[in-house]
């Protein structure tokens, strides 16, 4: 099976983030979680980033907020896919972190995910799809949880007595 790192730049990142393990988790996706800053860590962020394929990592899923440099650092020190969470931050509600993931240079690709918790799980989806394409397992797994997300929203009708 293959492996996800989930990096952030801070602890305080982690409830926003922990909705990707949690995702993760529920479609059987091994994963490792990281606090590496960009702005307070930098050798290590490149060391990170530089030794992904001889970690074994397939996927960096990299939450940041505020000036949010941690994917954008992530994705030029990999070939790795690097999939960006914009953390919501309290000056501007997630706006610049979303502004700074998704605005790379041309050459540096980062897939950029909504402002939040709804961003962190979009990205463990978006893995667990990328990973899909060569885990038929994985791929009914995913199936089965967009089945039972289906079955759910029909259900919900329910609440509406």
């Amino acid at each position: 099976m293959k492996q996800v790192a989930i990096v952030m730049g801070s602890v305080s990142d982690w409830p926003t983030m922990q909705a990707s393990a949690t995702i993760l988790n529920e479609l059987q996706i091994p994963f490792s979680k990281h606090v590496i800053s960009a702005h307070r860590m930098p050798a290590q962020l490149q060391d990170f980033g530089q030794q992904a394929v001889t970690r074994g990592i397939d996927i960096i899923i990299a939450g940041a907020g505020g000036a949010a440099h941690l994917p954008g650092m992530l994705a030029a020190n990999t070939v790795r896919p690097v999939i960006g969470v914009p953390i919501e931050s309290h000056a501007l509600h997630g706006l610049d972190s979303l502004l700074s993931i998704v605005q790379m240079p041309a050459g540096v690709p980062v897939a950029t995910m909504a402002i939040g918790v709804a961003g962190a799980k979009n990205a463990a989806l978006q893995a667990a799809s990328m990973l899909a394409l060569q885990d038929d397992q994985l791929q009914q797994r995913l199936l089965d949880y967009r089945a039972a997300q289906t079955q759910k929203a029909i259900e919900s009708e329910a609440q509406l007595d």
